[in-house]
């Protein structure tokens, strides 16, 4: 039986020498490993208690939706400053070079829901901290945050030790 990692592919040197890039289009473009996709990050959340998926434009639609699907849950987007019409809170967070704004609206998610917030890779953590915040501002309470993939040298789950994370596929380094 195949793997995610048999999905996904891996670019060495992109977008600059040194860097080991992880490409998801592998496994979006492939039935079987979207579907085993899926499959893997639904049984992190099998056994949780939530209300709500929220997901990280853009990849975080693309995981969250057909998890949202399969557990009859409402999905959330968290989106880039801009997008969404309706009221919403605002979480600024650093990137590499400058910063990044998310919105999610302000009535999406009702005081004392449990989330899962979901998305394709944690690297940095900056953005997925950033989500986990405005569900907290809405009143939401994170109560599981997955991925496909981790890149362990960049140490995003520093960013998360507050939270309950976990990852299909973990690869060393960045």
């Amino acid at each position: 039986m195949a793997s995610i990692e048999d999905y996904i592919i891996t670019i060495p040197d992109f977008p600059e020498p040194g860097i080991m890039f992880r490409d998801i289009t592998g496994v979006l473009d492939s039935g079987e490993g979207l579907q085993l996709s899926i499959d893997e990050l639904y049984k992190l959340i099998a056994d949780v208690d939530f209300d709500v998926i929220a997901g990280a434009e853009a990849r975080g639609f693309i995981f969250g939706m057909p998890l949202a699907y399969k557990a009859c849950k409402p999905f959330i987007p968290v989106r880039k400053k801009g997008k969404l019409p309706r009221e919403t809170y605002e979480q600024t967070y650093d990137l590499e070079y400058g910063t990044a704004t998310i919105e999610i609206h302000k009535d999406s998610i009702k005081p004392g829901q449990k989330v899962v917030l979901v998305d394709d890779l944690i690297a940095t953590g900056g953005t997925i901290e950033a989500a986990a915040k405005l569900i907290e501002k809405c009143g939401g309470e994170v109560v599981k945050i997955i991925f496909l993939m981790e890149l362990e040298g960049l140490e995003g789950r520093k960013k998360l030790a507050k939270y309950n994370v976990e990852s299909v596929v973990k690869y060393p380094g960045k």
